[in-house]
């Protein structure tokens, strides 16, 4: 398990530092192919938990969030952000599945907004003055946080965190993830010069994306409990699924594109 998991960090991690480096069109294309993946790992749960996503309904308001985060019109993601909300529930008209058809739509809605709308952050993000760096920062952190915590956990854990959620989970390695992502955003910070705007802006940020990509990981867990799954697909040889890959990033990345809205700017 672990060699499958360095073989796929050594293949997935180049490709990643040459979309992010790049920018578009690739940035786009490669969140939208991941989202669109992870939507469709996500309405899988809900089938396995006893529903009926809108599963080419899910994908398509994925991909269009992706879309809609190009353009400078104030108009298109609030337009975006109604539809999503708007035709899940317009195709339960068509779908009434006696005692199901609801939560359906609002599984499919859920997809939407889990998938779409915080993937469409990289594209904002990466968009920004200095994007380039902060989309790094914020993988990088939660990476990093990712690896200490799982490292620290293995060698030292003895306190469960979240036993009925997840049972190998423990107080150490959650504060070893801790750790190793403040670490790696000062490095980062430090390679890329955004060291720049004061480090007081900078190490909270990097204890912040440990705490998210912690919490994105639980509650990618608690579906997966739902759903009777122990991951949520079989993508990535090592990880798991893909949308166990976006658990945690689709968090941070959010967090990081507010970080720098309201503290950083």
């Amino acid at each position: 398990m672990l060699r499958q998991r360095i073989v796929s960090s050594l293949i997935l991690i180049p490709i990643l530092i040459a979309v992010i480096w790049y920018g578009e069109p690739w940035l786009s294309i490669v969140a939208a192919l991941f989202a669109g993946l992870g939507a469709w790992e996500f309405c899988r749960l809900g089938k396995s938990a006893g529903w009926s996503p809108f599963l080419p309904l899910a994908i398509l308001l994925v991909v269009l969030f992706i879309v809609a985060a190009h353009s400078d019109d104030g108009r298109v993601m609030p337009l975006m952000v109604s539809a999503a909300v708007l035709l899940p529930l317009l195709w339960m008209i068509r779908h009434p599945a006696p005692g199901k058809a609801f939560p359906n739509a609002i599984w499919t809605i859920g997809g939407a907004f889990y998938l779409g709308w915080t993937m469409s952050h990289f594209v904002l993000l990466r968009d920004m003055s200095e994007g380039r760096h902060w989309v790094f920062l914020a993988l990088f952190g939660t990476f990093a946080s990712d690896t200490f915590s799982y490292f620290v956990g293995r060698a030292f854990g003895k306190h469960l965190m979240a036993p009925t959620i997840s049972p190998k989970k423990t107080w150490e390695g959650a504060i070893g993830g801790v750790g190793g992502a403040a670490g790696a955003v000062v490095l980062l910070a430090v390679i890329t010069g955004l060291n720049e705007i004061g480090y007081l802006k900078i190490v909270p940020l990097g204890f912040l994306i440990s705490f998210f990509a912690q919490a994105g990981d639980l509650a990618e867990s608690v579906l997966k409990r739902n759903a009777e799954a122990k991951d949520a697909g079989s993508l990535i040889p090592g990880h798991g699924g893909v949308l166990d890959r976006l658990d945690s990033i689709v968090f941070t990345i959010v967090l990081v594109y507010y970080w720098v809205i309201w503290i950083v700017e």
